[in-house]
């Protein structure tokens, strides 16, 4: 029945010895109890085995004596038959858990005697020493100068201890480390030691409680987070799973090297096993589909500090549902959602109105609202009917007023949006399978309402048959389209770019400023009375998470109805014309096999390669049926090999300088070249001979892109330029006439360009690693992102044009949001990758080497490797279908490689 939670608050429990409490001693009604004397740093506990009794703790504060009687007192009661006695009067005791009922303690005042005396009776001398040190340090008047006293007698304690090796699960285990250091658990902290071997991790308490150790095996664990803890870089948090809530064990050390020691020394072992996530790649999972809502937010949480060992740093959830008075739950309508891009106190215009108006009257330092919107009591307001006995322990024994508990949904909801201190969220609790939170199964007495009527379940929402259907839409709600679309507003607020600053200004979510990570330097506050003071009222009052995001949040990718997307990827006359079912089921199984094709794309086989140039091959097109291949070269000629006679057909040389890149226009009529000596050719394939020349350049001309009509030329003479094509008559040898649309202007030379699938945006990367996203209708820049100071080779979007993916001389593959610029995902390779393809989650790359790579990009490996070229793959085509591709390479060779599955 005994557990941390009868401590107070920031109180340790050191050792327990087994003993007899001993009631009116030589009168008619003595009673005796057997039982356990626990002595905790501020009190003393007995716990008899009797359940039907209660646990009896006894403040230290409240005690009068606390002494050994001698055998030569006059009255002394032990003289007669016992020995290894300790005699406690005091002027105040609880009574807890009585007939084993979780209730709010009771309190007897007035002075009382109780007679403890242990089985060892040699332990009395010590243990009435250990009181009286203990006593002294309650009897302090100032809080800091209790704390510092208790920790004084805990560290000598643990100086005096070390870990138990004969604990270790095998005796060929080597010691990596040991120290000192707390288990946490919500509101109360155990002290023990630490020891990191190479197979396991121990926790052994001081006290021996909950058990003598805690093991966890290095092979087991999945994932490790650094924690601030009391607002201090001192925590760590070991999860043997990937999606659970809760930790296998959450550690507060006494000092960050001893934390940063075991978190390396874990952090190594498991490397090897499990790629580490960040909030960036957490968000490219999310933003594809391959992690819910929920899973993602759950992420953030941890990311940000969040635990569910940590009570002033619970996972935050929003509120999602707006609407708990109808009889059904309409999850097509906006309404029935909260606005998710304000904080709860700013969805009342009236109340918003009085906060702002107090706010600008308000001296430095200026904050919109008075409490936060997580705190240990607001978690606990939720949990009270799971977790009564915290709740005790945060309110001394006593349950909240019962018209403050939390007794109804849609009034919990009424008082966020109206009350004038109340902008509290969510916990996750609201979005798991759970539900016996919201019901009273332990049978508590939570006190009488108003009007008589007891507390017992939660009102529910007309809308819910029951706790597990509220739960089941709670969550149809959480994943909804309207919730995905609107998720980013909410992560901005909690975790993001306006969490701090103006931009939080602007949103009216500005907080105390004590709530924020770095918002108050205890290392810097001498005084201990103030530091304790302090820390205790920020613990109370709630922290406001660790900003993970400085940049907007990039929107979830929402598929759309597959009719809508197909209709927009279409030209207009096709939009605008109904699709027929047979073209439906066409492109259906068209985009079924693309997504088999990408399943198995590291069963691409090598079928035929072919030695065709004299140097390096920069470009490969193909035409439409597939018969003819293309190719540029920096040998400076054009050929066309024909697939079914194996065979080049013909070889162009425009000039004495390399082709850079090339495609074939719509039609199959004509190929388009960009050479190193500033110019583009346009080359007939029907009278095999040079067509036009576009002279638009002032140095090489690295790629070329080409759409509906337009064509997009990238230079060394860092431009990209935009250019109007209206073809010549080709019987009458007129030429192409050339319009110059737009000129786009750039620092350095210009490496590389791609559109994406709508072509509406255009990307450029320089020289310098620089990636700029460009406004094809305006010819205005977007973003510019400055990713590394190396080449980049090549990017790329992804087919829904949400990505693009970049690679340079820096190894790394970098995963950009189109829509915010921001960089969301960065995978290094062992050497720099040349070219590549992509689906959004793999890719197919040509290394330096020679090799073919085939990378998960959200795990952040490589998944197979496939022998290739002898030198650095220069250049790669792939069919629509992605079940055939191409390669070109330094050494001068072109390679056919298709699906086998």
């Amino acid at each position: 029945r005994f557990s941390l939670l009868l401590l107070n608050l920031e109180e340790y429990y050191f050792e327990q010895h087994t003993a007899n409490h001993i009631i009116n001693k030589d009168c008619k009604n003595e009673r005796e109890f057997r039982g356990s004397l626990k002595i905790c740093s501020k009190s003393i506990i007995f716990e008899p085995d009797d359940n039907i009794q209660p646990i009896i703790k006894i403040p230290l504060r409240d005690c009068i004596s606390i002494k050994a009687p001698e055998d030569n007192e006059a009255n002394n009661p032990f003289t007669r038959n016992t020995f290894g006695g300790i005699s406690v009067v005091c002027s105040q005791v609880f009574l807890i858990k009585e007939r084993n009922v979780i209730a709010p303690y009771k309190t007897v005042r007035g002075r009382t005697e109780h007679l403890f005396q242990l089985d060892v009776a040699g332990k009395v001398g010590d243990v009435v020493q250990t009181l009286h040190q203990l006593y002294r340090a309650s009897c302090l008047d100032k809080m800091g100068d209790q704390a510092a006293m208790i920790t004084a007698i805990l560290q000598s304690r643990l100086a005096r201890t070390s870990f138990d090796k004969n604990r270790f699960q095998s005796i060929s285990e080597t010691l990596h480390m040991e120290c000192k250091a707390e288990m946490v658990t919500p509101l109360v902290t155990n002290p023990g030691h630490v020891c990191v071997t190479d197979a396991n991790l121990y926790f052994q308490p001081l006290n021996g409680y909950p058990k003598p150790v805690v093991q966890i095996t290095l092979q087991n664990v999945r994932r490790i987070y650094k924690r601030r803890h009391g607002l201090m870089p001192l925590g760590l948090e070991v999860f043997c799973t990937e999606k659970d809530l809760c930790s296998d064990i959450y550690l507060k050390f006494y000092n960050y090297q001893d934390r940063d020691e075991v978190y390396f020394l874990i952090a190594t072992y498991i490397e090897n096993h499990i790629a580490e996530h960040t909030a960036e790649s957490y968000m490219l999972q999310w933003q594809r589909g391959h992690i819910s809502n929920y899973q993602y937010l759950l992420h953030l949480n941890n990311l940000a500090d969040r635990s569910c060992n940590d009570l002033s740093q619970y996972p935050v959830f929003p509120w999602i549902i707006a609407d708990y008075s109808s009889s059904v739950l309409d999850l097509t309508k906006p309404e029935t959602f909260r606005d998710l891009s304000k904080p709860v106190g700013a969805l009342n215009k009236e109340r918003l109105d009085r906060l702002v108006t107090r706010y600008q009257e308000m001296p430095e330092p200026k904050f919109m609202y008075g409490s936060h919107y997580s705190s240990p009591g607001y978690v606990l307001f939720y949990l009270v009917r799971v977790a009564p006995e915290y709740m005790l322990c945060l309110q001394n024994g006593k349950f909240d007023h019962a018209d403050r508990m939390f007794n109804s949904i849609a009034e919990t909801w009424k008082n966020c949006l109206d009350g004038a201190t109340d902008f509290k969220e969510l916990i996750p609790e609201f979005y798991e399978n759970d539900s016996s939170f919201l019901v009273n199964s332990l049978k508590l007495d939570l006190g009488k309402r108003q009007g008589g009527k007891m507390v017992e379940d939660v009102e529910l929402p007309p809308w819910a048959s029951g706790p597990d259907d509220f739960l089941q839409k709670s969550q149809e709600a959480l994943e909804s389209p309207y919730v995905s679309e609107h998720l980013h507003e909410w992560i901005d607020i909690i975790f993001g770019y306006k969490q701090k600053g103006s931009e939080a200004v602007a949103a009216h979510n500005v907080f105390h400023p004590l709530t924020y990570e770095g918002g108050v330097d205890l290392n810097s506050i001498m005084d201990p009375n103030e530091k304790v003071a302090l820390l205790t009222q920020i613990l109370e009052f709630g922290q406001t998470p660790k900003q993970l995001f400085t940049t907007p949040h990039p929107q979830r990718i929402i598929p759309k109805l597959k009719s809508l997307s197909r209709t927009s990827s279409h030209s207009n006359s096709t939009a605008e014309s109904p699709v027929s079912p047979n073209e439906e089921s066409f492109e259906d199984l068209t985009e079924e096999s693309i997504t088999l094709a990408w399943n198995n794309i590291a069963k691409l086989k090598l079928d035929k390669q072919y030695k065709i140039h004299k140097e390096a091959i920069t470009g490969i097109a193909v035409t439409g049926n597939g018969s003819s291949v293309f190719t540029t070269s920096q040998d400076s000629t054009l050929k066309m090999f024909s697939k079914e006679s194996k065979t080049i057909q013909r070889s162009v040389s425009f000039s004495n300088m390399a082709l850079s890149s090339c495609l074939i226009l719509p039609g199959d009529t004509t190929v388009i070249s960009s050479s190193w000596d500033n110019h583009i050719y346009f080359y007939s394939i029907a009278f095999g001979r040079q067509q036009d020349i576009l002279m638009g350049h002032d140095d090489a001309v690295s790629k070329i892109c080409w759409h509906d009509g337009r064509l997009y030329s990238a230079s060394w003479d860092s431009t990209v330029k935009v250019w109007h094509c209206v073809p010549g008559e080709t019987l009458s040898n007129k030429k192409h006439h050339f319009e110059l649309l737009a000129e786009l202007e750039h620092d350095v030379s210009v490496n590389t360009i791609d559109l994406n699938a709508a072509n509406t945006v255009l990307a450029s990367g320089t020289k310098e690693g620089t990636i700029s996203v460009w406004d094809v209708s305006t010819a205005t820049v977007l973003h510019h992102l400055l990713l590394l100071l190396f080449l980049l080779f090549a990017f790329f979007f992804c087919t829904d044009s949400r990505h693009l993916l970049s690679t340079g001389e820096d190894c790394c593959f970098k995963v950009i949001d189109v829509q915010t610029g921001m960089l969301i995902s960065s995978v290094t390779a062992e050497e720099p990758q040349r070219c590549f393809k992509w689906d959004g989650n793999t890719i197919l790359s040509g290394s330096q080497s020679g090799e073919l790579l085939i990378w998960d990009i959200l795990g952040g490996k490589v998944i197979e490797r496939i022998k290739g070229h002898t030198g650095a793959v220069m250049s790669m085509w792939m069919n629509e279908q992605c079940n055939s591709v191409i390669t070109g390479g330094e050494d001068k060779q072109i390679m056919f490689w298709k699906l086998q599955y």
